[in-house]
């Protein structure tokens, strides 16, 4: 018979007088049944065991290496002490579960483990545990990435970095080395994965006190929190076990760019109840309504037309928001900006942050609006239009934007007019402003018209200088003959470039050649002018009638601009235009002053013949 004593095993000694003889002679005097019957005896005391099952055993001896476990059979059961590294409290008398590898090893011990029967029994425990919301308890092994390792029935567990507590966890490692309590949400049957979450734990506590919080909720209460999270668009706020959100435009009366401006993690604040809903426990908080609003506070005072200083908060498309007082803000439209009546952007005039001084255009308390000017501070300056800029005033502009019909061009800040595209050029015939100039130049020009009342003036660029269309008609009179190049298409016609910057046009017909082919394109020939329209600016032109005899006379064509009145001197005409032919075959329209030179030479040479011719006639 063994005996354990201080984690010993210890075996009884036999009495002095025992007498073995008659043992054998005992056994030699049973009959078969008696010894059936007392084997059977025997083996009724023992426990019935087979390999590769879980029993239920009883810790009888303990030193630091094993653990003797009793289990019923014949011989008891030997595991190491590491398989109990996880109840370090075990003593003599715990009840134990065993895995029953083999029966007898060669030295007739029986081999057991107590690992493998946790193993073995944990799956069973951890379904049920899963399949009852039971809550479990487990060993904190060690960190791993995204969380930690826990030891679960024996099994290892993960325990996500997310499912730990309620609130973000910095530092896993303060809870390796402990025992905490789980609930098992997830278990992957085919690779033997078990997820627990202790945070289900404190969300099941915390949903329980939400309900009671929120039922002595009411709209307008004052509660003390803390902050617990901030974001770009408001601040989760703790209020006790239930969280509430405070907006971003319900911070603070004035305008805030990101909430940290106005709140810090973990600060203590009062916040008050502006909404909630029971059923998706959501509370709306606002923290600017316990502070009055700075509408109420602004100065009465302060009316429209006068003058305040404010600071530039935020700058739109159509304007600009201005801080005129703590949390009061007032819009500054972009067509306030400036006299200017072109489309701008604001961002041409002000920057964020910028120190302006403004005008009070309008202001509603009741409203809260308030809209401000900035160009009222400079005088207007079509007040006096009429006197700047008169009629046929000539003055330096610079050109700002094209239409299809014309340019705007700027005298000053302010003040634009438009040039139509018909007052571009004497001479030259423009689709586009474009084709004329470019945005930003200058450009002279000459007041038309000016319209005070509904702030616009029509200027015009060929105005600054005298028309040639008067001088032209002496020059290009019906009959003569100029060179000119062909330089494009207009229509079914064809323009031809001649001097002087003038295009004329021709037909088809009248580019025929003498030797019966057709012009081209950029070809240089003589042309013949078969009709001059100064009012429309039209010169009819053929090549072919500087060849062809036998046709009818050409008459000019009537009321014509510039031509000469009757009583003129038409040999001097004759003569002068013979003179411009000769002399023309390369100016351009930059030689308008010889143009004007001509025109008083002729004029001066056509008052002498007048002179001569009357002092013939007064001889006679």
């Amino acid at each position: 018979m063994s005996t354990v004593e201080n984690n010993k095993v210890t075996f009884a000694e036999p009495p002095a007088d025992f007498d073995w003889a008659a043992v054998e002679d005992d056994k030699k005097a049973l009959s078969a049944s008696d010894r059936e019957r007392m084997e059977k005896a025997y083996e009724d005391t023992l426990s019935s065991i087979s390999e590769k099952e879980v029993l239920m055993g009883t810790v009888v001896g303990m030193n630091k290496k094993e653990v003797v476990i009793n289990i019923g059979y014949k011989s008891e059961g030997v595991v190491p002490i590491s398989e109990f590294r996880y109840k370090p409290d075990l003593k003599i008398g715990d009840q134990v579960e065993v895995y029953i590898e083999k029966q007898e090893d060669k030295g007739g011990q029986m081999v057991v483990s107590h690992k493998t029967a946790r193993v073995h029994n944990a799956w069973g425990k951890v379904n049920h545990a899963m399949e009852t919301n039971e809550i479990i308890t487990g060993y904190v092994k060690c960190r791993t990435k995204g969380g930690l390792i826990v030891d679960v029935f024996g099994i290892e567990a993960f325990l996500p970095g997310s499912q730990i507590d309620v609130k973000p966890i910095r530092d896993y490692d303060q809870f390796v080395g402990k025992n905490m309590e789980f609930k098992v949400v997830k278990i992957n049957q085919e690779f033997k994965n078990v997820v627990v979450s202790h945070k289900a734990l404190i969300e099941a506590e915390l949903e329980a006190q939400k309900k009671q919080i929120i039922g002595g909720l009411e709209k307008g209460q004052v509660l003390e929190g803390t902050v617990k999270n901030i974001t770009s668009y408001g601040v989760f706020v703790d209020l006790g076990g239930v969280d509430g959100l405070i907006h971003i435009t319900d911070l603070s009366w004035g305008r805030v760019s990101h909430p940290e401006e106005v709140v810090k993690l973990d600060e203590k604040i009062n916040v008050v109840i502006l909404d909630f809903d029971d059923e998706k426990r959501r509370i709306a908080l606002g923290l600017k309504q316990l502070q009055a609003h700075p509408w109420d506070a602004l100065s009465a005072d302060m009316n429209a037309g006068d003058k305040v200083k404010g600071k530039v908060m935020v700058i739109t498309d159509y304007g600009a928001f201005v801080e005129v007082a703590a949390g009061v803000e007032g819009l500054l439209h972009v067509s306030e900006m400036s006299w200017s009546q072109h489309l701008r952007s604001p961002k041409d005039f002000l920057k964020e942050g910028q120190e302006i001084e403004c005008v009070i255009l309008n202001i509603d308390r009741e409203e809260r609006k308030m809209s401000l000017g900035m160009k009222q501070l400079s005088t207007d300056p079509w007040a006096d239009i009429e006197f700047k800029y008169p009629v046929r005033s000539k003055h330096s502009a610079k050109v700002r934007n094209f239409t299809h019909f014309g340019i705007f061009a700027e005298l000053e800040e302010g003040v634009d007019g438009l040039i139509h595209i018909s007052d571009l050029s004497w001479t030259k015939r423009i689709k586009h402003p474009s084709e004329f100039c470019n945005i930003g130049d200058d450009i002279e020009v000459m007041v038309l018209e000016v319209d005070k009342e509904n702030r616009r003036l029509s200027l015009g660029h060929k105005q600054v200088e005298e028309n040639p269309w008067e001088v032209f008609a002496t020059v290009f009179t019906p009959g003569s003959v100029h060179e000119g190049t062909i330089t494009g298409r207009a229509g079914q016609n064809f323009v031809v470039s001649l001097p002087y910057g003038v295009e004329g046009t021709v037909t088809a017909k009248g580019l025929k050649k003498a030797d019966g082919s057709k012009a081209e394109l950029e070809e240089k020939l003589p042309f013949m002018v078969l009709e001059f329209n100064g009012d429309a600016r039209r010169i009819v032109l053929s090549h072919t009638r500087t060849f062809e005899e036998g046709e009818e006379p050409i008459e000019a064509a009537p009321a014509k601009r510039g031509a000469r009145k009757e009583g003129g001197a038409p040999g001097a005409a004759s003569a002068s235009v013979k003179s411009v032919n000769e002399k023309v075959e390369k100016s351009t329209l930059g030689d308008l002053s010889v143009l004007s030179d001509l025109k008083s030479a002729m004029e001066n040479k056509e008052r002498a013949t007048k002179g001569k011719k009357n002092e013939e006639e007064g001889a006679e």
